[in-house]
């Protein structure tokens, strides 16, 4: 089927009303003149009629000739229709004319015309009857061509019609090419833009309603334009934003089948799950989500669900945010760090609170014992030391918890290139006392031109607690003994043994670096210390980039091994 274009629409229906139109002017015209003509020619036979009336009413009838025009035919009746005469038959005695229609009407209305073929002599004649007093007085004259002449309007309005036809023709085909244009330009313009072309160049529209709506289309095309690039960006940054999230994300249309996800989702319901990762539209009828069904199937007003699940040792939390097209959301966060951290805290809480219990409770017995009772001066100055005794491991357990908070907190330190030697000899000399008392040989074998790169502070503190650890620990008449294992990748792998008592099998090696754990608890109250001197070194060592170990020596004694970055 052909489709016909907007401005042969245009043409042809203003064609169609106009021409409409002018018909319709010209068939009114023509039946108007007509009538006008007719009714003139009426008007003469009424005077004929009238003149044959004023013939009877004198007595003069039948009519002399030369009165009346010689094709005239007139026809005398009385109010029955029966015929007393007819100037053109020669019998009409037994006639009778009331069934004629014009007679049978002027009877009624008194006078009445028709164009009709006569019955008598099968001639067409334009009959004009009249109720004069007591006849019916009935006039005609034929129809031959001098009266259809007559009858006929004039040609002059017919071509004054046609030619304001013609000329609105012209106009229509006019404004039917000049609003096509515009409407082709338009859909041409539409065209293009459809096809996806990037450098759209607009066509210059007429001046006009149409000319405006283009000038519009090209304006909220550059509207639209810029608006798609803003949201591809900010979908750009909206999905960057998501595979970059420390939780699984995936969203879900209203049909619950699935519209994207991130990896870690999947790494996280991978591990969750006890099936692989199914396909987007069954994803949510793996049995660890019934939870989240049940939220969807039953929720009221609500658009917000969380639970936890518990898989293969690590601890989920599982969120839904709903929206109000229907889909929703699925956020899956690893909470285990989360968790332990909190458990951590709560321990080391509690043992923050027994470490503090005991010598808190000793410098209280002591003072009580000096406040309420009266005891020599040697009793009260060894009870004083005492006190002062348990104050000095108050201050150390606060100096270490300080220490280990500031690493934990990752506050930025002071960074230098420190001599490994000459902190060995430091860390040496602070000790020399305690490593006399228990008859300890301290044996450093590091080059003096080692040096290393951080926080001297932690440095020192890595080597001194694990000297106070083996001097605490490990028994008299042993050696301890450091020395560099190897230098690679920027790092120095140093080894810190001693030949002492080690640790007993049944004791785990890693849980040395655990906050406050004891391997003996009577031990360690006999020895000191605050329990956080191995977890301040791991700590030091990791803030520094670095890994460390232990194990049980060969043939006896605990090994420690640890890197720290190497000056370059």
């Amino acid at each position: 089927m052909i489709k016909m274009t907007f401005q042969k629409k245009l043409i042809l229906s203003f064609l169609l009303i106009f021409a409409f139109c002018v018909f319709g002017i010209v068939v009114f015209e023509h039946q108007r003149a007509m009538q006008y003509k007719k009714d003139a020619l009426e008007e003469r036979l009424d005077a004929y009629v009238g003149v044959v009336a004023n013939l009877v009413a004198n007595d003069q009838w039948p009519i002399a000739d030369g009165i009346l025009p010689s094709n005239l035919r007139v026809t005398l009746m009385n109010l029955k229709g029966d015929v007393q005469h007819d100037n053109v038959l020669s019998d009409y005695s037994t006639e009778n004319r009331s069934s004629r229609p014009e007679v049978s009407e002027a009877m009624k209305k008194g006078k009445s015309s028709s164009l009709r073929s006569s019955a008598s002599n099968n001639v067409v004649y334009l009959y004009y009857a009249k109720r004069v007093n007591n006849n019916i007085i009935r006039t005609a004259l034929p129809y031959d061509k001098r009266v259809q002449l007559f009858l006929q309007p004039n040609n002059e309005f017919l071509y004054f019609i046609v030619f304001i036809f013609l000329i609105g023709f012209g106009f229509i085909l006019y404004v039917g090419n000049y609003f096509g244009k515009s409407i082709r330009q338009l859909r041409d313009f539409s065209q293009t833009l459809s096809n996806g072309t990037e450098d759209v160049v607009a066509p210059k529209f007429p001046a006009n309603e149409l000319g405006e709506i283009g000038a519009k289309i090209v304006e909220n095309l550059h509207r639209i334009k810029e608006d798609e690039k803003r949201l591809e960006q900010e979908k750009e940054k909206l999905l960057l934003h998501v595979q970059a999230s420390a939780e699984g994300i995936c969203f879900f249309k209203a049909d619950r089948t699935v519209a994207f996800y991130n990896g870690l989702f999947l790494q996280y319901f991978n591990v969750i799950s006890h099936d692989s990762m199914p396909s987007k539209g069954e994803i949510l009828r793996d049995k660890v989500f019934a939870p989240v069904l049940d939220f969807l199937d039953n929720r009221m007003n609500e658009d917000y669900f969380e639970t936890r699940l518990s898989r293969h040792g690590s601890e989920f939390s599982v969120r839904i945010n709903t929206f109000p097209d229907k889909s929703f959301e699925i956020i899956l966060a690893n909470v285990t760090a989360i968790e332990k951290n909190k458990r951590l805290k709560q321990e080391m809480t509690g043992n923050i609170a027994h470490e503090l219990r005991t010598p808190v409770t000793s410098i209280r017995g002591f003072l009580e014992i000096i406040l309420n009772n009266d005891i020599n001066e040697e009793k009260r100055k060894e009870f004083l030391e005492r006190a002062f005794s348990q104050t000095q491991v108050l201050s150390e357990l606060i100096s270490d918890m300080s220490l280990l908070t500031k690493m934990d907190e990752k506050a930025e330190v002071h960074s230098s290139n420190v001599n490994v030697c000459q902190l060995l000899q430091k860390v040496q000399t602070d000790t020399a006392s305690a490593l006399a008392e228990k008859s300890i040989l301290f044996n450093a074998g590091v080059p003096e031109d080692l040096f290393i790169v951080g926080n001297e502070s932690l440095f020192y503190s890595i080597f001194r607690n694990l000297t106070d650890n083996a001097i605490r620990h490990a028994g008299e008449n042993i050696s301890i003994n450091i020395r560099v294992h190897e230098i690679r990748d920027g790092m120095v792998y140093f080894v810190f043994a001693d030949t002492g008592k080690g640790l007993e099998k049944h004791i785990p090696l890693e849980r040395l670096f655990e906050r406050f754990y004891r391997v003996s608890e009577g031990r360690t109250r006999e020895t000191g210390g605050s329990g956080l001197g191995l977890s301040i070194v791991k700590n030091a060592v990791l803030f520094h980039k670095g890994t460390i170990t232990a194990r049980n020596g060969r043939d006896n004694g605990l090994e420690f091994m640890f890197s720290l970055p190497h000056l370059r």
